[in-house]
Parts: C-alpha cells; sequence; structure tokens
C-alpha cells in the first residue's frame, strides 16, 4: 500500500492521510496543543475538523500572545530584572515564535487534510 504524499511541515507525529489510524493520531497531536480541558469535550473527540479549527487558533493567539509580550517585556520588567535575564528571555521568545509558525502550518496541512485535500509532490 502506498502512503499519500505530506507537504514539507506536516507533523512528524502523525501519518500521512490514508494511512491506518492517521485521523486518531491527528486529533491526539491537535488535542496536545490546546488547553488540557477541551479532552473533556466529547464534540471535540467526535469532530476532527472542528478540533484543528480551534486548535489552529488557539496556536495563532499563542503567537499574537507571544508578540504583545515581546514589545512590552522591557517596559514590563525591566526595572525588575536584569538586562541579560531579558536578553535570553528574548532569545527564548524568538525560539518560541518559531515553533509556533511551524506548528501552525501543520495545523493548516492537518486540517486541509481533514477537508479531502490531496497533496501532491513537487517537482
Amino acid at each position: 500500500m502506498t502512503t499519500a504524499h505530506v507537504p514539507a511541515g506536516w507533523p512528524e507525529q502523525v501519518p500521512p492521510p490514508g494511512a491506518p489510524g492517521w485521523q486518531q493520531r491527528a486529533m491526539s497531536w491537535l488535542l496536545d496543543l490546546c488547553p488540557a480541558d477541551y479532552r473533556g469535550y466529547p464534540v471535540l473527540a467526535r469532530q476532527p475538523l472542528l478540533l484543528a479549527y480551534l486548535a489552529r487558533e488557539h496556536v495563532r493567539a499563542s503567537g499574537a500572545g507571544l508578540v504583545r509580550a515581546r514589545g512590552s517585556l522591557r517596559a514590563e520588567l525591566g526595572v525588575d530584572v536584569a538586562p541579560h535575564v531579558l536578553d535570553e528571555a528574548l532569545a527564548v521568545m524568538d525560539e518560541e515564535e518559531a515553533r509556533l509558525r511551524a506548528t501552525f502550518r501543520g495545523v493548516e496541512h492537518l486540517e486541509a487534510a481533514l477537508r479531502g485535500h490531496t497533496f501532491v509532490p513537487r517537482l
């Protein structure tokens, strides 16, 4: 059996669409991105596309919060936190921003696959 092609940025933890159990693994990965309480809502376990949508918006909001925090970090904490610590925090924020962007791409790919999109390899 051949498995479907997946684009760059597809989550490593999720098998390609059509592989046995891919949707269950996708849902598990998506739930890991969301607040823990989401696991308690049966509708999210029954509706993978709804879960993907909520995960996408949660990751988007996390990124927006990070941008706001970066913009106000020195003003909010500059008096109470040493400059080198603020510099380290900004470096962490840069890494987290890159991680969130990659995660967002992965969620978008899963959402497209759940909508039935077939990914075609680029030549």
